[in-house]
């Protein structure tokens, strides 16, 4: 039997002390990375916190934000544990040097962010109809979606290479950093880039045929760059082929978030601590399953995790080290939404309620997940499909769906108990 497969089978260590010395150095970098994601997911709580006015004259905005959100995690998010596999394996040079590898990655995460951004807008126009709530017109979910789209491209592609070819360079395994940190930095652009979209849409509103002329445009060159990356290479082919149908469930998922979060509009907007915990909260959530998710991924191509129907061994070590991090992040996520309306001048909830609104619900998340991104890797891994495409997608998307309803659903039953 080999060292591999002895450390696969390993039993879980009795004392905590002797867990910890094994898997301190994944628990640091995990927690650093989810630290500094809480910093890039409270800058975007307080910027929803300060939307109120683009809420209020743009109904239906709020049910693209948790999808835009998630999207941005789930596409830079599979980026960043393509290259972290890559650079695992030896098929990506950690120097940082250009090559078709890289390049077929950088198109189709661009395609991927354009044609999700299209399809969000619709599903988002959709749903507000079916849940008959006021929303603006198509044209104009989808120009929002679309400019904000190229803006996050244009920022987030950068950026979640530079942090993996860093990351790997330093010595740190990119499977615990990459990911919440591109989590934090999508969370942090994304409502900006909507922002901006707004502004800009606003800017060409003075002429609906050019306005239509641009949505025209923006519809043309997103279908020819599809067709043209699905034939570049076998490479983009599995990427979109795998990829594809699984962002645009997630992205429905991000849009029925959207929608769980416009039924509660005047309860979030009225408790502007929630408001500002709901990006932390889904972002932390987010970003933790990711971790599990790329080490799952990185272990079943590497043979640290093998793909049986109980999980063992290497398994549950992250099944645990997931819950370390859960029990440390989410008291603190919810001390820092309170202590920023303090600093703000907002009434809070109160530092006990809302600590024990983000714990609560943050452990009845994780318990969910854990398992349901476990099935996840090893279902895509014994169907011959890359995890590495599949399982951040998937697991996000459902994170974002569950921790909209799992938050808004332990809040409202805490503070009608407590007030």
């Amino acid at each position: 039997m080999t060292d591999k497969q002895k450390k696969i089978r390993t039993p879980l260590s009795v004392k905590f002390s002797e867990f910890y010395d094994e898997h301190k150095s994944i628990i640091k970098e995990g927690l650093i990375a989810l630290l500094i994601c809480a910093v890039g997911d409270l800058c975007a709580g307080l910027i929803l916190g300060k939307m109120t006015f683009f809420l209020e004259t743009f109904p239906g905005l709020l049910v693209i934000i948790p999808g835009a959100i998630g999207m941005r995690g789930n596409i830079f998010g599979s980026f960043a544990s393509r290259l972290s596999t890559n650079l695992h394996i030896g098929i990506i040079s950690p120097e940082f040097e250009f090559s078709e590898q890289l390049n077929y990655n950088i198109y189709s995460s661009f395609v991927l962010t354009m044609v999700l951004s299209l399809f969000l807008a619709i599903v988002s126009k959709i749903l507000c109809i079916l849940l008959h709530q006021p929303s603006m017109d198509l044209i104009d979910f989808m120009l929002i979606c679309a400019i904000a789209g190229i803006i996050s491209n244009l920022i987030m592609l950068p950026i979640t290479m530079f942090v993996s070819f860093k990351s790997y360079e330093h010595g740190w395994d990119p499977d615990n950093i990459t990911s919440p940190i591109i989590a934090a930095f999508g969370d942090l652009f994304t409502l900006p880039a909507i922002i901006i979209s707004i502004f800009i849409l606003q800017a060409i509103n003075f002429n609906i045929i050019f306005k239509d002329a641009i949505l025209a445009v923006f519809l043309i060159a997103i279908a020819v760059s599809f067709i043209y990356c699905y034939r570049l290479s076998d490479e983009t082919n599995q990427i979109l082929k795998q990829s594809t149908p699984i962002l645009l469930l997630c992205s429905f998922l991000g849009g029925a978030a959207g929608g769980i979060l416009n039924s509660a509009v005047e309860t979030l907007l009225t408790n502007p601590s929630l408001l500002t915990l709901l990006p932390l909260f889904s972002g932390e959530s987010g970003s933790l399953i990711s971790i599990l998710g790329a080490r799952l991924s990185s272990g079943l191509h590497s043979g640290l995790v093998e793909p049986l129907t109980k999980p063992e061994g290497e398994a549950i070590h992250n099944f645990i080290i997931c819950f370390i991090l859960a029990i440390i992040v989410f008291p603190l996520i919810g001390i820092l939404a309170e202590g920023s309306s303090h600093v703000l001048g907002v009434a809070g909830v109160g530092f006990d309620k809302i600590v024990e609104i983000s714990t609560i619900s943050g452990l009845i998340l994780v318990s969910i997940m854990v398992v349901s991104v476990y099935y996840v890797s090893i279902t895509s891994y014994n169907h011959n499909l890359d995890p590495d495409n599949i399982v951040i997608p998937i697991s996000t998307s459902i994170t974002d769906s569950i921790s909209s309803l799992v938050l808004i659903s332990v809040s409202l039953l805490l503070l009608g108990v407590l007030i």
